[in-house]
């Protein structure tokens, strides 16, 4: 990629663009939303609630994503260049972004989320991302939720007719006009624990559970 595109790509003029090009795409989609009163009431008690899904799905949530930006809500993206323009578009949606992975910048990166999560009570969070593997629950998700007394939320997409990339995630992008459906999932709390056993076995637990959200787009 030469620089002149790069340089492009940077600019806040071009993440605006992308943002409401997002925006009149699914804007097409026929969009509907299910469970979401539950999550929203234990907000509403002080109850801190992360949001997860696969990161396959997270294209399709960015337009309807913007109605909790009162929440201030706060979404952790990794430090690569995709994640850059990613993190541009979801502070576009309203969202808080923090910049950190499994990879690199991971641990300042979750002091940062659970400080987040503290204080807005809503927090999202891609299991399998960056890079996989796919349908692979990360430890970073159950930290967080640990150390911010959090209530997981399942959250999962689906649509009637979408293409799949050959990518690592299989990552689906609806096609115009598809009936999408969001769908989130019943709260599920994990009791903090310095027991590596006990520990992973949440760790699969919430795997297990996400896991039919899944789709292979085979």
């Amino acid at each position: 990629m030469s620089p002149y595109v790069k340089s492009i790509l940077a600019t806040p003029a071009f993440h605006r663009f992308l943002y409401h090009l997002i925006r009149i795409y699914s804007g097409t989609f026929r969009l509907g939303i299910e469970n979401e009163d539950q999550w929203r009431r234990q907000i509403d008690k002080g109850t801190p609630v992360l949001l997860c899904a696969w990161h396959q799905q997270f294209f399709s949530a960015i337009r309807p994503f913007k109605r909790y930006a009162q929440y201030q809500p706060a979404l952790m993206i990794s430090r690569s260049r995709d994640g850059a323009i990613i993190a541009a578009v979801a502070r576009q949606a309203g969202w808080k972004t923090v910049r950190g992975s499994s990879s690199r910048g991971g641990k300042s990166a979750l002091r940062s989320m659970i400080r987040h999560l503290e204080c807005s009570k809503l927090a999202g969070h891609i299991l399998d991302g960056p890079t996989g593997p796919m349908g692979v629950v990360k430890a970073g998700a159950i930290r967080l939720a640990h150390a911010a007394q959090a209530t997981i939320v399942p959250f999962s997409v689906s649509a009637h007719r979408a293409l799949y990339f050959n990518s690592w995630d299989r990552f689906m992008l609806p096609l115009p006009f598809s009936r999408v459906t969001l769908r989130f999932g019943d709260p599920v709390r994990f009791a903090p624990t310095n027991d590596p056993e006990a520990f992973e076995q949440q760790r699969v637990r919430l795997e297990t559970l996400m896991a039919p959200c899944l789709i292979t787009g085979r």
